[in-house]
């Protein structure tokens, strides 16, 4: 298969989404554990709490912005295909789906990608389904 969105872009969309789930929000569930956790001078250690380097995600966002709708639907589709919801066979199934859900919404599909748990895994995951690979691609391998 060769996919409409070119191998080493789709490859840096993994890297930027590894980089974009690696921070932790400032906001998280463990406020409570944090507290519990004192540095010497007595306050919560701070590497628990680094805020988000907002330019990763601007990034990211940038990335998945520059590609066409058909492209888009095509890295929607590959996800879907990696988190198991259509197996590779279907493909031309989760693809139609995802063109019509991408069609004048791509913001909005830009948002799901982002909100999507593990990003780069499933991603990533949907490409091996096609034997297609970051390996080897430039430096991002």
């Amino acid at each position: 298969m060769d996919p409409l969105t070119p191998l080493e872009t789709l490859c840096r969309i993994i890297l930027r989404a590894r980089e974009y789930e690696a921070q932790t929000p400032t906001d998280f569930n463990g406020d409570e554990a944090a507290e519990n956790v004192d540095d010497e001078d007595g306050g919560a250690l701070s590497v628990l709490d680094d805020t988000i380097n907002d330019s990763v995600e601007e990034e990211l966002r940038a990335a998945l912005d520059d590609l066409g709708e058909d492209q888009l639907a095509e890295v929607l589709a590959f996800c879907w295909v990696g988190q198991g919801t259509y197996d590779a066979t279907d493909w031309d199934e989760a693809l139609q789906e995802a063109t019509d859900m991408t069609a004048g919404a791509s913001e909005s599909t830009i948002d799901e990608l982002l909100d999507m748990p593990m990003l780069a895994s499933v991603l990533e995951a949907g490409l091996a389904a096609f034997e297609l690979s970051c390996d080897g691609v430039g430096d991002l391998a």
